[in-house]
């Protein structure tokens, strides 16, 4: 199909799969139900597998993730040539797949565990498995190529996540025209606060150091230092005190802070921050799904917003695994 017939088919369809998913004022629907059979029932045409509720929770997540997985790469297979940041943004669940065999290989696990299939945008072989030098033989990762050992596992994920986010800024500074500069900044955003959660969970919760921070940050040149677009806006709160407000009042994105009451005490919370951004992105996503129709953007903003949509469905088979009540699930998912 050429591009204007794909783009003009593709807006239509993601459209009415927007319509009919689970964010929003819709997500609530996901946390009032009863077991994990009603929730399998209002996703999937599918029968419920007759299977214990603790591996149905886990057939459920993994069908979850099929099924979004499925629905993109059907609407990207449309184009005759996708725009590349639209096949970078499926191959990040190529660099999850890798970083679950890493770890499986790590502990000597002879079994595969589970993987996504992108086929054919895929850049591992994981039927290569248990061989981590032919799985990954001939790309853009083949330079992990061993199983690696259990303490150095977080430094390689660190590694594949700083190479991921480089790929995708590339292919989205690529998309030209009005539309391209809407990519480019979404993308922008989305990994800049990635790289600000990061600092905000490594000062408070491990107590890291400035300099270990800095290591585990990703950058477009770390030789831009705080005007790195990646980076920068992390770079900036380093040195901040996680207990005094006064040191953040003024920041960028104080909006995002959890509240502070005068002569309570206080320190930054990283999830409250988290699931702030995580509403505001959302909201952009929406908006720019429809500010752009007919251009990257509609599959661009389709991933990030279907993708949020899948991690509701995750929270909600938790929280019936573990019987929680659907208002103190939601409050976990973010869900107002």
């Amino acid at each position: 199909m050429d591009k204007a017939s794909a783009s003009d088919y593709i807006y239509a369809k993601a459209s009415g799969m927007l319509s009919r998913s689970y964010i929003g004022e819709r997500a609530a629907a996901l946390f009032g139900l009863r077991s994990l059979s009603e929730l399998w029932a209002i996703l999937f045409d599918e029968e419920v597998p007759a299977v214990p509720e603790t591996l149905l929770a886990k057939r459920l997540e993994e069908a979850a993730a099929r099924k979004f997985i499925g629905e993109y790469t059907r609407l990207l297979s449309l184009y005759d040539k996708p725009d590349e940041v639209l096949i970078r943004l499926l191959q990040y669940f190529d660099y999850e797949n890798l970083k679950s065999l890493g770890a499986a290989a790590a502990m000597g696990q002879s079994e595969r565990p589970q993987v996504y299939d992108i086929a054919p945008f895929n850049i591992i072989d994981c039927s290569a498995w248990p061989s981590i030098e032919k799985i990954t033989r001939d790309g853009e990762l083949s330079w992990y190529n061993k199983a690696p050992a259990v303490f150095e596992q977080q430094q390689l994920d660190t590694e594949l996540d700083i190479q991921y986010i480089e790929k995708i800024y590339k292919a989205a500074r690529a998309v030209r025209g009005e539309e391209g500069r809407a990519v480019h900044d979404l993308i922008v955003r989305r990994y800049s606060m990635r790289n600000i959660l990061w600092v905000l969970r490594l000062k408070l919760y491990y107590k890291m150091e400035r300099d270990e921070i800095v290591q585990r940050l990703a950058f477009l040149d770390a030789a831009d230092g705080e005007n790195d677009l990646l980076a920068g806006d992390a770079l900036r709160i380093i040195d901040k005190n996680v207990e005094h407000f006064e040191d953040w009042e003024k920041w960028k994105y104080a909006a995002l802070l959890n509240p502070h009451e005068e002569g309570n005490v206080w320190a930054v919370d990283p999830r409250w921050v988290e699931e702030a951004f995580e509403k505001d992105f959302l909201r952009r996503a929406l908006k720019l799904f429809h500010s752009y129709p007919w251009t990257p953007m509609v599959m661009v903003s389709w991933f990030f917003i279907k993708q949020k949509e899948l991690d509701y469905i995750r929270s909600a088979t938790e929280a019936l695994r573990l019987n929680m009540e659907a208002s103190s699930a939601m409050e976990a998912a973010g869900i107002n």
